[in-house]
């Protein structure tokens, strides 16, 4: 019987890993021709095939951490599509402080500051100043 370990050392062979991300690539291609036909087969293809290329590329986990940070709720029903375990334990510890009644909104809702009073200047603004002084004297 193959222990766990194992299997890790498997999957952590560079040639597996490759084989792994092409694969995952060339499901996510074929969920194009599959989402033509009827039914929602394209929309599983497409997501095995993401996981799979998730699985073994940093550059697209940084991809996807970035997707997720500039659309929430997007990213919340793709953890969810791909059932990915830490987004589990994010909203079982986000329930949990609803109910202890420390937070009455999300977790990502409390780390982002509220936008300052008055908005930035811009480069824009500063010429447009500077051309009012000139005219001014």
């Amino acid at each position: 019987m193959i222990t766990r370990e194992q299997w890790r050392a498997f999957f952590d062979h560079p040639a597996v890993e490759w084989t792994i991300f092409a694969l995952g690539i060339l499901l996510m291609i074929a969920a194009i021709p599959v989402g033509a036909l009827p039914g929602p087969g394209g929309v599983f293809v497409f997501a095995i095939g993401l996981a799979m290329v998730l699985k073994t590329s940093m550059w697209a986990k940084r991809r996807y951490v970035r997707f997720k940070r500039s659309r929430p709720k997007a990213g919340s029903w793709a953890d969810w599509a791909l059932r990915r375990r830490s987004a589990r334990r994010r909203l079982k510890r986000e329930k949990e402080l609803q109910e202890e009644g420390g937070a009455e909104t999300g977790v990502l809702e409390n780390l982002v500051p509220d936008p300052p009073l008055t908005p930035p200047e811009t480069w824009a603004d500063r010429e447009g100043r500077a051309i009012r002084d000139r005219s001014a004297n």
